[in-house]
């Protein structure tokens, strides 16, 4: 057996040392009781299960905050001590990487981290505190789930607001009508930007509370009033799904390609008497189900024969769809004309449990799980497998199972794996609802499909497969529309895994037509989006001994490499792979980054006296010493270090100006300047740093880069209307002598100040 050292490290290889395993192992075990038995669970603490989640965390602790909070309880004996533990327990589980600390280590992995020391106001946790997390219709983001959700490809709607701001506590039930008008045609949040500072940073927020309408990284800034009316249409402006005017011509042929794809129709039938649903309802009703099911209207005052051979006489609306259970063509006349009420009516989920006679699910969980997935549009339902044995052998379903189907006809569902706890089934139904990874069958599988497909090769007794499962659920909410998602359970269908030559578990592979890709990297979300990306932009050059020795031993006196030197099974190596795609795109035009696989080429890292894994090199303008590199030698190999080592190795980009530099050369020269004004005491201006130096890195040549030291020269900073550091201002030559004015930048992100995205007012004159 061999070991490897701990993810920080480099990888070696070293023999198992001898000795009393069984004493060493009993030793451990006492341990672990001994702490198990002296410090109470933070899950425990909380009153909540392991699978909770951010908001259920945080109503939680809002429980106990109102219930045992020290300012209501000054005389009870230990209340300050009991509040901060309970106060450590949220800090702990609402950070994403402190609870996965937690839950591999218990409070033995937190040692390293800061406690805070304190807590807010009886008040504070009354009012203040998770003012949205008893709303289901709205949807609380923070700094662990922002990015993934609103690059989801979803359109989202988010108030960004302040705690003890009034007119955010004003706004609360018009956000809460709004929420409850929107619910399943768009995603409303809200973002508290006195827990989630930095995200609200990042996007520039101001003032509260602001609105961004968010689709895939795209934003457009709501400012208008804030009323409901105008908040919807809005809103509205941005769903564009398509609505079918359908007649003799074309109704037929829509409705048999729609059920060819297992897509059924909502067809309103506007007649001269009844009520049929209004344009503004079928666009929203059209939003809601986006792709889903389709939605037509037909103008029966003009074409009576037509809605006759639909036997409809009077307006109606009417949905068509192939039936989970028979697979035949169905119709449903609704009777309501509320959007919601027909989405729901529709858009039914299944949760079905599959058996073989008696063994299936209890009776008491069927009934429990009923009410419990209700608010969710899942239905529950049994299928006895003796009975519809052809239904089961279509879907490869061999032994008592639960399946999710995902919305309307059979062929997308997910079967579950896990354990048969009550709340693990739940949790289960609700993640593989709003997720998009179907259980793949023979006739179903990607291997000639145009559009790109990531599977997941498992076996149902795999402990790391089930680990995975859910990060791939996360993946496909936020690569939806890029790339579809699978699962194939190998221990049913051998061949296609012998045929793919699978042998380990879990393996994940991209079919992209032709070309097939197999999955390197962290078994996490954030490490498949990266994988996806990278295969769509690929940005790091993966290089052989000759490349090698072509593009970096033999670059241009003016190029600069960076290279990891890894081994596949290598865990840090595969820890930093995403990391390193990071840097790549950082360094974009300016560094160029590449790896080197020492598993297939071990010879040749020898010889280039490769010691350990990974191997982090830069190799520099190379000038009269092309053979001359850099190790990297830092403890952290997260993106924003391996950037900023590099960049100190790097030629400066930027210029350090004094008053004369300013007058002569910015506010009387003819070229485009950048300004960066801070202070060395200044700890944001240190971190803001780097970020500045990449951006003179990328704009060289078209724009030259600046910093003043507004501690040297104070003077010139108050003349120019300095009053915070770090400011960056943009000082565009404008075909005259002198620059009469500039843009003041409020992002602090290379990327953002590149596009000139982020930007207030115009500056003083100078």
């Amino acid at each position: 057996m061999t070991f490897f050292t701990p993810e920080r490290e480099p990888c070696r290889v070293f023999k198992r040392p001898c000795g009393n395993t069984l004493l060493a192992l009993i030793i451990i075990i006492a341990s672990l009781v001994a702490i198990s038995s002296t410090d109470e669970d933070y899950y425990g603490l909380l009153g909540v299960t392991k699978e909770a989640s951010s908001r259920e965390i945080r109503r939680a602790f809002k429980k106990h905050a109102l219930a045992t909070h020290p300012d209501t309880n000054p005389k009870s004996e230990g209340v300050h001590t009991r509040f901060l533990r309970v106060r450590r327990a949220y800090e702990v589980l609402t950070d994403e990487d402190l609870r996965r600390k937690y839950d591999r280590y218990g409070e033995k992995g937190l040692q390293d981290s800061q406690e805070i020391d304190g807590y807010r106001s009886y008040d504070f946790y009354r009012y203040d505190f998770g003012v949205y997390d008893d709303d289901l219709e709205i949807i609380t983001l923070d700094r662990e789930d922002f990015d993934m959700a609103v690059n989801s490809g979803e359109l989202w709607f988010v108030n960004f607001y302040f705690p003890n701001c009034a007119d955010c506590h004003d706004l609360e039930p018009t956000w809460r009508e709004f929420a409850k008008e929107m619910e399943g045609l768009l995603r409303v949040a809200a973002v508290d930007c006195g827990y989630s500072g930095d995200v609200c940073k990042r996007k520039g927020i101001t003032s509260y509370p602001t609105f961004l309408l968010i689709k895939a990284g795209m934003v457009g800034k709501y400012l208008g009033d804030r009323s409901k009316e105008s908040l919807t249409n809005f809103t509205m402006q941005f769903v564009k799904n398509k609505v079918t005017e359908l007649w003799q011509g074309n109704v037929f042929g829509e409705i048999e390609r729609a059920f060819v794809s297992g897509i059924g129709w909502i067809i309103t039938f506007c007649a001269e008497t009844g009520d049929c649903l209004s344009s503004e309802a079928r666009q929203k009703l059209a939003g809601m189900l986006d792709g889903l099911a389709n939605v037509g209207w037909m103008d029966c005052s003009r074409q009576p024969d037509l809605c006759a051979s639909f036997d409809v006489t009077s307006s109606t609306t009417a949905y068509f769809s192939p039936s989970i259970q028979t697979e035949k063509q169905s119709t449903l006349f609704l009777q309501s004309l509320d959007t919601k009420e027909i989405y729901s009516e529709v858009l039914v989920f299944w949760m079905s449990s599959f058996s073989f006679g008696q063994a299936g699910l209890a009776s008491h969980k069927y009934k429990k799980l009923k009410v419990l997935l209700k608010d969710l549009h899942i239905q529950v339902g049994k299928v006895d497998c003796i009975t519809q044995a052809e239904l089961c052998g279509s879907l490869y379903i061999q032994e008592p199972s639960i399946v999710v189907f995902k919305g309307l006809g059979i062929n997308e569902f997910e079967i579950y794996h896990g354990g048969d706890m009550l709340y693990e089934v739940a949790s289960f139904a609700k993640d593989s609802v709003r997720a998009h990874v179907t259980t793949l069958r023979p006739g179903h599988f990607p291997s000639d499909r145009k559009e790109p497909w990531l599977v997941e090769f498992f076996i149902p007794r795999c402990p790391p497969c089930h680990t995975l499962l859910p990060e791939l659920r996360k993946a496909s909410v936020q690569l939806f529309g890029q790339v579809k998602f699978g699962t194939l359970d190998c221990t049913v269908l051998k061949e296609l895994c012998r045929k793919h030559n699978i042998r380990s578990y879990p393996t994940m592979v991209l079919f992209n037509q032709s070309s097939i890709h197999g999955y390197e990297g962290r078994h996490s979300a954030e490490g498949i989006v990266d994988f996806v990306e990278h295969l769509v932009n690929p940005v790091v050059v993966t290089l052989t001994p000759d490349t090698f020795q072509k593009l970096v031993k033999r670059r241009e006196s003016t190029e600069a490499w960076l290279v990891d030197f890894y081994v596949p099974w290598c865990g840090p190596c595969q820890a930093l792979l995403p990391e390193w795609r990071k840097v790549a795109r950082m360094f974009s035009g300016i560094v160029r980054v590449g790896t080197v696989d020492c598993g297939k080429y071990q010879s040749f890292c020898e010889q280039e006296d490769v010691q350990a894994y990974p191997e982090i090199r830069l190799f520099p303008q190379s000038g009269s010493h092309p053979d001359r590199y850099q190790s990297y030698g830092g403890w952290s190999r997260d993106a924003a270090s391996l950037r900023t080592w590099a960049l100190e190795s790097l030629p400066r980009a930027s210029e350090d100006l004094s008053p004369e530099d300013l007058r002569k050369h910015v506010y009387s020269g003819k070229e485009h300047w950048v300004l960066d004004f801070s202070a060395p005491w200044c700890e944001p201006c240190q971190d803001f740093a780097p970020e500045f130096e990449l951006l003179a890195h990328m704009m060289k040549g078209s724009v030259r880069a600046g910093k003043v030291d507004c501690h040297t020269h104070s003077q010139a900073c108050e003349k120019a209307g300095i009053k915070s550091y770090p400011t960056v201002r943009f000082y565009p030559y404008l075909g005259s002598s002198k620059v009469s004015g500039c843009l003041q930048l409020l992002s602090h992100d290379s990327t953002h100040l590149l596009t000139c995205g982020y930007h207030d007012n115009v500056c003083p004159e100078e």
